[in-house]
């Protein structure tokens, strides 16, 4: 059966369709996606749940995958899966919803502020996919804009004034916006701030993007104050609904996202209901900017 992707978000992403995720795909079969993924900049796949072993055999068929990190604030043996995989899970390692006040869940809430994946990296991550194992009675979507649209709709102005910026980006900075600031002097300094600009460009189709995220916490060579307040106004204006596509998770759904071109943020949920999703992560190819020290 021939691939086809039909758009269902108001300008990007498409469905998939054609495609067995059990099973690695070929090489014609990659490029598709590729090819997909250059024009939608995110693709969903509907299936079944898939094995670890499956959801990172397909992963690999596109590239290969970030490596491990700690990017939460579980502990090595609170790993419910594979340090291969992102756990965006509310659970601990006995598969039980984590407790409300969880140090944990309090961290991963973070979520819900608009971010790209791995922005808080030197080098940043190319595609995400996040596969649904459990969803919850409501709630829970996953929200993107499209930073591609979001850039082209900038007035002239704004668009001589974003190009050149750099920007610092850290956990550290998101998690103070919704009030966490529990952090040790360790995690600190696993979450020092990088540097990403502000605009990019994508390698094959040339079309420029907003790359921004709750991560950013400044502007290099700006006053803290005003860079925040820039970059506010720089996500308010890029998450407008003409921009944003909300994804309705079904059990089995894989979301294939390319973090270099969108931005993205999950809803809120029923806290004591179980919503298990998985994340592998395709690897960046070179840092935005040159990292000074």
């Amino acid at each position: 059966m021939p691939i086809n992707i039909r758009q269902v978000g108001p300008c990007f992403a498409g469905e998939v369709e054609g495609v067995d995720m059990t099973k690695p795909l070929s090489a014609e079969e990659a490029a598709a996606i590729h090819a997909g993924m250059d024009e939608y900049a995110l693709l969903v796949f509907r299936g079944p749940v898939l094995t670890g072993d499956q959801q990172m055999a397909f992963t690999l068929s596109l590239g290969e995958i970030e490596p491990p990190s700690k990017a939460s604030l579980r502990a090595k043996d609170d790993y419910r899966l594979p340090d291969t995989f992102a756990d965006v899970s509310n659970l601990d390692k006995e598969n039980k919803p984590m407790a409300r006040d969880d140090r944990r869940r309090l961290f991963a809430i973070g979520n819900r502020l608009w971010h790209s994946d791995s922005s808080f990296k030197k080098v940043p991550a190319k595609y995400s996919l996040l596969h649904a194992h459990s969803v919850t009675s409501k709630g829970g979507n996953t929200e993107f804009a499209d930073m591609r649209a979001a850039y082209d709709a900038l007035d002239d102005d704004t668009k001589a004034e974003v190009e050149g910026l750099v920007c610092e980006h850290s956990q550290i900075y998101s998690r103070q916006q919704c009030g966490f600031f529990d952090l040790s002097d360790v995690e600190r300094e696993r979450f020092a701030p990088v540097r990403q600009t502000l605009v990019r460009t994508h390698p094959v189709t040339g079309r420029k993007s907003l790359y921004l995220a709750s991560h950013a916490g400044g502007i290099v060579g700006w006053p803290v104050p005003e860079a925040r307040l820039f970059l506010r106004d720089l996500i308010e204006h890029a998450t407008q609904p003409q921009f944003v596509y909300s994804h309705k998770w079904g059990v089995g759904d894989l979301v294939m996202y390319d973090n270099r071109q969108t931005m993205h943020r999950a809803r809120p949920f029923p806290e004591n209901e179980v919503r298990d999703m998985r994340r592998t992560t395709l690897a960046g190819d070179v840092p935005t900017v040159e990292q000074v020290a």
